[in-house]
Order: C-alpha cells, then sequence, then structure tokens
C-alpha cells in the first residue's frame, strides 16, 4: 500500500478582542433532525401546492398535454 503523507502549515490566529476564545459546539443531533424535518415538510407542501395550481390551471385552458404532464409529477404526492 502507498504511503500517504500529511503536511501541516502553522498559521498565527490573529485574536482582536478583549474576551477569551469561544469554542463552536456541535449542534445536537435531535436539533439537526427536527430541521430537516420541518424543511422536509415545507418543501414537501410548496411542491404539491404548486403542482396543484399547475394542473388546476391546465383544466382551466384546457390543456391535455400539461395536464398528463403535471399528473404524473403530482402521482407521489397522492400517497399520504
Amino acid at each position: 500500500m502507498k504511503k500517504q503523507k500529511t503536511y501541516y502549515q502553522l498559521v498565527r490566529y490573529d485574536h482582536k478582542g478583549n474576551g477569551p476564545f469561544k469554542a463552536r459546539k456541535e449542534i445536537p443531533f435531535e436539533i439537526k433532525l427536527a430541521a430537516r424535518l420541518f424543511l422536509d415538510e415545507l418543501t414537501f407542501n410548496w411542491n404539491k401546492s404548486y403542482l396543484e395550481d399547475k394542473i388546476n390551471h391546465a383544466i382551466d385552458e384546457e390543456n391535455l398535454d400539461d395536464f398528463k404532464k403535471y399528473g404524473e409529477y403530482y402521482a407521489p404526492y397522492t400517497w399520504e
């Protein structure tokens, strides 16, 4: 197996503050999960309403091609 080399370069940190250094805390898993679920739900609801509007517009305009196209995109959203 080929050996890998790692090079480190030390850089002086120029701290321009009167207080001590503040370490970053890792965001807890629960908060990450809740944020992800919230964003997924927002995206799902927005996409579903957007497709419903497009389908309704296609019905109003009597455009069968757009109705079929957006109907295929809308099919996964009917599994509620």
